[in-house]
């Protein structure tokens, strides 16, 4: 392993996928290398490097499973438990559901709750008991233990039950339990101590030139499922202690090593996703060339990271990205690129199938979750996607929201099925799948392990 290599991939891909700046980290067999390119902000350049901070988006949400399963070991939390029996308070949009949902179901995605719930519940420490006391707001898409589909909503309230359990704050607790035990010293959920030291700003990028991002992150009650902020030293030193045996590197057990495995056991089976083929706790996993992975990607305002580890190969590799819309498919090119040059492992998207007016009859119209809505339209021998948020919640805003994605060519993976991919753009790579009711009619969309419900089709 040497940087050199490295180094010229990263700038080559920054300067390809119009990203400001990068920094990546990779762990092989006991050794460190690092690797970045560009500049924190446009507007107020510094040097990027493994001690930059970028937020982590989703890519947070390994820290919320990790420490519950700390919890889990000390006898404090129950994965089968109901979580009413932390939060007898729970309200959500059905009772039934309300009282049966599980911790388990919450960590694996299978608690039937919608993607997200915007509200703004204030930066005070009653920030995520106020968010889950509104969650009867929240959509259910179906009963708990169903079927997985992501939810940032989920995790939120599993932050709370942290909160519960231990009677500190959710940052506090994952303080206590991970950071300083792990010396993750620049990992933080707070601007106020990302501001003291070099922090990266998101952008966005357009024909018009590249913006700053003015918000920096969500706000607080997001922070268990896509709050945090860390640099690539600190995701590595992440990475060690999960293809480890449980103990930080000053020899403190953490946890055991059996827990730790157990995360990236697959508890429930993703169809077509592009995400990985199931779910362990909180983990996505697939296989890459015969490698088995765990992996978790995230995005924030406008920035991007993906981390992804193979135990067999004792590796693992860290992105960090402050780009839209590049960001993501960045990111992609660098671990591809890696997989393949320091352990020989192939990553290439399958090719659609030709195009079938008829199939593309079936699929195109409007779908949705609570946020967003994903439009397929056959634009006259090919389908495309896009994705954007729900012009009213956009409207209704005073916070900066994501890019919307613009319209992507997408295609059938086979002739008779209703597996799909994304052929261009931010979504280049996504895989899903057109859901049917029992009698074959499509009735939703699955995008980035979320299921879309159909509200309107075009013949």
């Amino acid at each position: 392993m040497t940087a050199n290599e490295l180094h010229q991939i990263v700038a080559k891909s920054a300067a390809e996928y119009a990203v400001p700046g990068i920094a990546v980290g990779i762990f092989h067999q006991g050794r460190e290398i690092y690797a970045s390119h560009g500049v924190t902000s446009v507007a107020n350049p510094l040097p990027v490097d493994e001690d930059t901070i970028f937020t982590l988006g989703s890519t947070t949400k390994s820290f919320t499973a990790t420490a519950l399963v700390i919890l889990a070991e000390q006898g404090r939390v129950d994965f089968d438990a109901p979580v009413r029996r932390y939060l007898p308070e729970l309200r959500l949009a059905d009772e039934r559901a309300a009282a049966t949902i599980t911790v388990g179901n919450l960590l694996n995605h299978t608690a039937g709750l919608d993607t997200w719930m915007l509200r703004d519940t204030g930066d005070g420490d009653d920030a995520l008991k106020n968010y889950v006391d509104n969650l009867d707001e929240l959509t259910l898409i179906g009963a708990p233990g169903e079927r997985a589909s992501y939810s940032q909503a989920g995790y939120n309230l599993l932050g709370r039950v942290i909160e519960v359990v231990t009677g500190r704050t959710y940052e506090q607790a994952i303080a206590d339990l991970l950071f300083e035990p792990l010396g993750l010293e620049n990992t933080t959920f707070f601007a106020a101590e990302a501001m003291t030291r070099k922090f990266s700003l998101g952008h966005s990028v357009t024909d018009d030139g590249t913006a700053v991002s003015s918000t920096w992150k969500v706000h607080r009650a997001q922070n268990p499922g896509g709050g945090g902020a860390s640099t690539a030293r600190d995701l590595v030193r992440w990475a060690r202690f999960h293809l480890g045996d449980g103990r930080a590197e000053s020899g403190e057990r953490i946890v055991s090593a059996e827990a730790l495995q157990a995360m990236r056991r697959q508890t429930v089976e993703l169809r077509g996703s592009s995400l990985g083929d199931g779910f362990g706790i909180c983990w996505f996993l697939r296989e890459i060339d015969g490698a088995a992975t765990f992996a978790h990607g995230g995005s924030s305002i406008g920035q991007f990271a993906d981390f992804i580890a193979l135990p067999e190969h004792d590796f693992a590799i860290a992105v960090t990205t402050n780009a839209e819309p590049g960001g993501t498919p960045c990111n992609l090119a660098v671990i591809r690129w890696a997989l393949e040059h320091y352990l020989g492992l192939v990553d290439r998207d399958p090719e659609p199938v030709a195009f079938d007016v008829d199939r593309a009859a079936e699929v195109v119209g409007d779908y949705e979750v609570d946020m967003m809505i994903v439009s397929v339209v056959d634009e006259g021998g090919r389908l495309s996607l896009a994705a954007r948020i729900r012009p009213e919640l956009r409207a209704a805003s005073q916070a900066e929201m994501p890019a919307d994605c613009e319209p992507a060519h997408m295609g059938f993976l086979t002739d008779d099925g209703d597996d799909y991919i994304v052929t261009e753009g931010p979504l280049q790579g996504q895989r899903g799948y057109f859901a049917r009711d029992e009698h074959g009619a499509v009735t939703g969309v699955d995008l980035a392990g979320r299921q879309f419900r159909r509200v309107r089709g075009r013949a």
